[in-house]
């Protein structure tokens, strides 16, 4: 799987849901995104989930937010985690 990197801790509002949205409509199902955020991004996963994407959310031991969307539904998120 090819990960699509995204980190969205500096970034303002609404460019880090907007960002993630071009991503989501461009990727494959060889590919992830992996966006680290300083909160959990709500409307991203409601979104991503009506579109048929897993997902999956971890907050880490600094409050720093981990999500992973693909479309590929063989793929098992949780072992791509990254912290």
């Amino acid at each position: 799987m090819e990960k699509i990197f995204l980190d969205a801790r500096e970034m303002e509002h609404p460019e880090p849901l907007q960002t993630s949205l071009f991503y989501l409509q461009t990727m494959s199902e060889a590919q992830y995104l992996y966006m680290i955020n300083l909160r959990k991004p709500i409307p991203l996963l409601e979104i991503a989930k009506e579109r048929g994407f897993l997902s999956f959310t971890h907050q880490d031991s600094n409050q720093i937010w981990h999500i992973l969307l693909t479309k590929n539904s063989e793929t098992t998120l949780e072992e791509l985690l990254d912290v």
